[in-house]
């Protein structure tokens, strides 16, 4: 192995993942962020997407909706708003969340908070692709 660092993922409900890696990649707000070990210091904002990161030389995903990244001293934290493991994404509940603020986007009813609706469609999207 080429050597690991300390990746953890926390959300407003607790710990998502601690875990030893090889690689991280993050949806930073810039565009997409690599991480290997020993990676200079940095904070990055991130957004809604999915985090790739490989353990034991096995690519793993899951989806976040934004937050902050830390990488220091050969450990990355993430302080996501929301955090799910791919493992763990109910692939009918993300398809119907998808539908239905594609549809609130597309009626445009004058009591449809579109910024709402935009951000639980990128939610759902991100949970979608975590699960590929």
């Amino acid at each position: 192995m080429a050597g690991t660092f300390y990746f953890q993922v926390v959300s407003p409900e607790g710990a998502v993942l601690d875990a030893d890696v090889q690689f991280v990649a993050l949806p930073a707000t810039e565009g997409e962020l690599g991480i290997l070990p020993r990676h200079t210091p940095l904070i990055a904002s991130l957004k809604s997407g999915v985090i790739r990161y490989t353990v034991d030389d096995e690519v793993k995903k899951m989806a976040i909706s934004g937050g902050f990244a830390e990488v220091e001293h050969n450990h990355v934290t993430v302080l996501a708003e929301t955090a799910e493991l791919a493992d763990s994404i109910d692939m009918m509940r993300a398809e119907a969340a998808k539908t239905r603020a594609e549809k609130r986007l597309k009626d445009r009813v004058s009591n449809v908070d579109v910024a709402r609706a935009e951000a639980s469609l990128r939610r759902a999207i991100s949970r979608l692709q975590a699960r590929k």
